[in-house]
């Protein structure tokens, strides 16, 4: 693996600050497009690539689109820039969804994709770690506060026996997390896409175990209230972008794929087409919204509300807004 985590940190500090590339939409809506401009957020790991993809793809400025890019770490960074109004849109798992739906009042218009498994829990080779219970006394990497951050401190790890306080909790990016695992300052760590991959095709690390019996963990596209308000028909275009978006990832998954490996090498990773592929492969791209995912999001709701890390439980009629993807879907 090689890569500069100086240039990476101030890359993505940079955009997090507002000083993302500002894209004209050249399309058939100069209407439209002179409405408003999307601010969206994504995170760099990959279930934030399918955004990407989308953003690249030149499929929003056929919907007459304009839009500014926004790239941090990980979702649940997205989500607080929202909450600070600072970007429109942005991508992350249910769990950080709820968390800025409480304190934010955001809203989810679509569901993208379903990544639970391009999440492990993953060990450094040589400790021969295959169980979760076997992390106990152990230097954990994990993204406090994001959702596989969450799912694995409130869920996972209290099933295996491990309360706070049995593993040592190493507050971590995840694009920081193989650096930190080959230079053995951690023992293990929660990771994603393409993260994972890396440290497996270099020999860092072994897998211990994956979300997806645990979580599916579907990736909730969401706006603020004030952006839903003003721009109805502006996000009714914006998702028909992403059913064709979706369209791609199903059909011809190659385009997708080169158009993200450049975000990566770009960024200094070495990673072949063929490692990005089976990266890619993890993430369920079927952009949608199912009308029976209030009974998991009502779940997860709970155990945050136990937890306290929100204040109530949302109203699900007010945070989950399937018409707009229902207009989409319609033409």
């Amino acid at each position: 693996m090689s890569r500069n985590p100086i240039d990476i940190t101030r890359r993505e500090a940079l955009a997090g600050t507002g000083a993302g590339l500002i894209v004209l939409g050249l399309g058939s809506s100069p209407v439209l497009a002179q409405a408003a401009t999307l601010r969206q957020g994504y995170q760099t790991n990959i279930w934030g690539m399918p955004t990407y993809y989308l953003m690249k793809s030149g499929l929003l400025e056929k919907q007459g689109i304009k839009f500014q890019e926004f790239a941090v770490a990980s979702g649940n960074l997205t989500m607080q820039q929202q909450v600070a109004r600072q970007v429109d849109l942005g991508t992350y798992a249910g769990q950080s969804f709820i968390i800025g739906s409480d304190k934010g009042g955001l809203i989810a218009i679509a569901l993208i994709e379903h990544v639970g498994k391009t999440v492990r829990v993953m060990a450094r080779k040589e400790l021969n770690i295959t169980k979760i219970e076997d992390l106990r006394g152990k230097k954990v990497a994990n993204q406090t506060g994001s959702s596989i951050g969450n799912v694995f401190v409130d869920q996972i790890a209290p099933k295996a026996g491990l309360k706070k306080g049995d593993f040592q909790e190493i507050r971590m990016d995840v694009n920081n997390m193989v650096a930190a695992m080959a230079a053995k300052t951690v023992d293990a760590m929660v990771n994603v896409e393409p993260y994972n991959q890396i440290a497996e095709a270099d020999g860092i690390a072994t897998t211990i175990m994956d979300y997806w019996d645990v979580d599916k963990m579907p990736v909730f596209m969401a706006a603020t209230p004030e952006f839903v308000e003003k721009s109805p028909d502006l996000i009714v275009s914006y998702l028909k972008a992403w059913l064709e978006a979706g369209k791609t990832f199903k059909s011809d998954p190659g385009k997708a794929i080169d158009v993200i490996l450049t975000y990566y090498t770009s960024k200094g990773y070495t990673m072949s087409k063929d490692a990005m592929a089976k990266a890619l492969a993890k993430v369920d791209v079927n952009p949608g919204f199912p009308r029976d995912i209030q009974p998991y999001m009502q779940e997860q709701a709970e155990i945050l509300l136990r937890e306290k890390k929100i204040a109530k439980i949302p109203d699900w009629k007010i945070a989950l807004r399937p018409d707009f993807m229902e207009k989409a879907i319609k033409g």
